[in-house]
């Protein structure tokens, strides 16, 4: 697989202005293309990417990662691009990885890969690491599979797939509806240890509410699984 080629890189951002620039440049090392969705910012998230070699497209109002997400993976697939590299904007995911997603997906003909940061976990902040783990297990009993790291927005992803599955979350839940969908569709799915980095920055996630919006999310899932 020629990736340079068949595979663009989606960002969601929202307020990413200190961190986007370089993100962008590490990425174009793997992937040249690289489509930075602006979810909303009121900082200058869009100029500092496109200064970076980034196509931006702009939300005008927040609408969710989800939401980011899917607007930048119709614009792939309708350009033609068979795959969709995806990582969050802030650093959070070093670029250095991304080869060994490429070479999972040659390796396996794996239609999802995930990064996995649970070989490390102990360097996630405690919060994070206990959510994961406990949206995990759930998820991987829905599932019937192990799903080691289920929250993990560092992905590669087959859009051809993609397009085909009953995808529609617009929020923080769009890592898991994607990751059911795959697995219960039965597309082979992976997961490749990448690195930890967590630097101080404060997360787009909203605990409560967020983790609310999970559980609604999770039980219409497990409703759909036993109709």
């Amino acid at each position: 697989m020629d990736w340079r080629v068949e595979c663009a890189a989606v960002i969601p951002c929202l307020n990413e202005a200190a961190a986007i620039g370089s993100v962008v440049e590490a990425v174009r090392a793997h992937a040249p293309v690289v489509l930075v969705v602006d979810d909303g910012s009121a900082d200058r998230t869009a100029p500092c990417a496109e200064q970076a070699g980034a196509i931006v497209l702009r939300h005008q109002g927040n609408q969710g990662k989800g939401a980011a997400l899917q607007t930048g993976w119709r614009w792939a697939r309708e350009r033609g691009f068979k795959w969709a590299l995806t990582l969050d904007g802030d650093g959070q995911h070093s670029p250095e990885d991304i080869p060994s997603l490429f070479s999972c997906a040659d390796r396996t003909s794996a239609t999802l890969v995930v990064g996995n940061r649970m070989a490390d976990a102990n360097r996630m902040p405690w919060l994070r690491r206990w959510v994961n783990r406990w949206m995990s297990r759930r998820l991987s009993k829905l599932a019937g599979r192990y799903l080691p790291d289920s929250q993990c927005g560092f992905r590669l992803m087959n859009l051809a797939c993609w397009s085909a599955l009953p995808v529609s979350a617009s929020r923080f839940e769009i890592e898991s509806e994607v990751l059911l969908a795959f697995t219960q569709s039965g597309l082979v799915v992976e997961f490749v240890p990448i690195r930890v980095i967590y630097k101080g920055e404060q997360s787009k996630i909203q605990p409560l509410r967020d983790t609310v919006r999970w559980l609604r999310w999770w039980k219409r899932a497990r409703r759909k699984r036993h109709e």
